[in-house]
């Protein structure tokens, strides 16, 4: 679908703005908003706390236990429906920095609250300052290490500004549209999931079932793990395999210590996957004096720390390395080649939890408790015959997974350059009506002369 241009057009006047539709004002920041600031004090259990986020202004959840919360939130602002949120700060890092709220309730007093004045729709302040996020566009006005933009500074920034009612077509449709974007997007990322869960499926078939389906079972004797064949050997990690771990090397003498030229990996570098890259080198004498001993390439790495985001995460090693002390390595082996020990490992990832324990917030795993986990070994030719059919499977898989991937880029870039487009006055659309047929569109962005 295209969208026409409009009839004429004018210099905006301002140095970081295009021309815009002749009829459109340009106004600065502090005649469409004031900012507010309305601290809840000691009322904050009337409130819902709300969190800006990726997918907008949206509610946060106190039951989980996820994440870090106050002592107590005297100093949280209130928020109420249509008010626009930014985060004014660390504008570069942070990965949604405007959010319009539908929600009542209080936001962290570290961003800033914005409520529009009468010339200006909140949704089409929140659409605008959505297409400059996606590209940074505020960098001109940051100042400072932290990348702030003052509030003086953001009040006087220019924006264009169409009349009132022209602004409620625009937000109408980029309603409409973007929610047919958004729904084509989802359709494609639960493709993706279920094309990693069949992924996964394959995998867990083939390290505890084999490739012949005729083989006479038996029952593993673990509940969760069921039956394998007969000829297959049931036993711990420990027995067949040995462990190793890492250190981290003193932080305070980089000189000594770090940009030595030998890899050092952390959990941080492990991504399910042959690892064929590092980004940080040790020194010999960090290998030496420290407990980042190096572990040879075939090892398969797993992370032990951080949680059920992280414990679990593995790799192939493809070169001679030294670890932090987060990984334990399996170090290769007569008895389990390392790439069939690479793909049980990944079968393995869900039941690395079961066990876990610390003192800290996030349980973890040690050495000692992996190795008293199952492994499930085939004899060597079947660990090959293993490793060939799982490796032009997952490619299979690998393909399918890239195109949805490749997919959900293209739309959200589109409906990027299709908001952008609507609030520089770049496409015309005060004529739109939601079209007869809810089939999805393919955005054809028309440029203006």
């Amino acid at each position: 679908m295209s969208f026409p241009t409009y009839p004429a057009y004018k210099d905006s006047g301002v140095k970081w703005l295009s021309d815009v539709p002749e009829h459109w004002d340009v106004r600065r920041n502090k005649q469409v908003f004031r900012l507010v600031s309305v601290q809840v004090g000691n009322k904050s259990a009337d409130f819902q706390l709300l969190s800006l986020t990726l997918r907008g202004v949206i509610p946060r959840d106190m039951e989980s236990g996820k994440g870090k919360f106050p002592a107590e939130f005297d100093t949280y602002q209130v928020v109420e429906p249509d008010d626009i949120v930014f985060c004014l700060f660390d504008i570069d890092e942070t990965p949604r920095t405007v959010g319009i709220s539908s929600d009542f309730g209080m936001i962290t007093g570290a961003y800033t609250v914005a409520k529009t004045l009468p010339a200006a729709d909140p949704r089409f302040i929140y659409y605008y300052y959505f297409s400059i996020d996606l590209r940074k566009g505020l960098r001109p006005f940051y100042t400072g290490l932290r990348k702030v933009v003052r509030p003086e500074t953001f009040l006087n920034i220019e924006l264009p500004l169409p009349p009132l009612s022209e602004q409620a077509n625009i937000c109408n449709f980029l309603d409409h549209e973007t929610a047919r974007i958004d729904a084509l997007i989802e359709e494609q990322q639960r493709l993706i999931e279920l094309l990693k869960e069949k992924r996964q499926a394959v995998i867990s078939h083939a390290v505890t079932k084999g490739l012949d389906p005729t083989v006479p079972m038996k029952d593993s004797g673990v509940e969760w793990l069921g039956e394998v064949p007969a000829h297959w050997e049931v036993t711990k990690f420990k027995w067949p395999l040995r462990t190793a771990s890492g250190g981290t090397p003193p932080s305070n003498d980089r000189e000594t210590y770090y940009d030595g030229g030998i890899p050092w990996l952390r959990s941080l570098d492990l991504t399910d996957d042959l690892i064929t890259e590092y980004e940080v080198t040790v020194t010999q004498r960090a290998v030496e004096e420290t407990a980042c001993k190096i572990v040879p390439k075939s090892s398969v790495l797993i992370a032990m720390y951080g949680g059920d985001g992280t414990i679990g995460k593995n790799g192939l090693l493809t070169f001679d390395s030294a670890i932090n002390q987060a990984i334990c390595a399996f170090l290769p082996s007569d008895r389990c080649a390392p790439e069939y020990l690479h793909r049980y490992i990944q079968f393995y990832r869900p039941y690395w939890m079961i066990g876990a324990e610390s003192s800290r917030k996030d349980p973890n795993i040690g050495q000692d408790r992996i190795g008293d986990h199952f492994l499930v070994l085939p004899p060597p030719r079947e660990q090959s015959e293993i490793v060939a059919f799982l490796g032009v499977e997952l490619l299979k898989f690998s393909a399918l997974i890239k195109e949805a991937q490749t997919g959900v880029e293209f739309l959200q870039e589109r409906r990027s350059a299709l908001i952008s487009a609507a609030v520089t006055g770049k496409i015309d659309v005060r004529n739109w009506q939601p079209p007869a047929s809810e089939q999805a569109p393919k955005f054809e962005v028309a440029e203006a002369d």
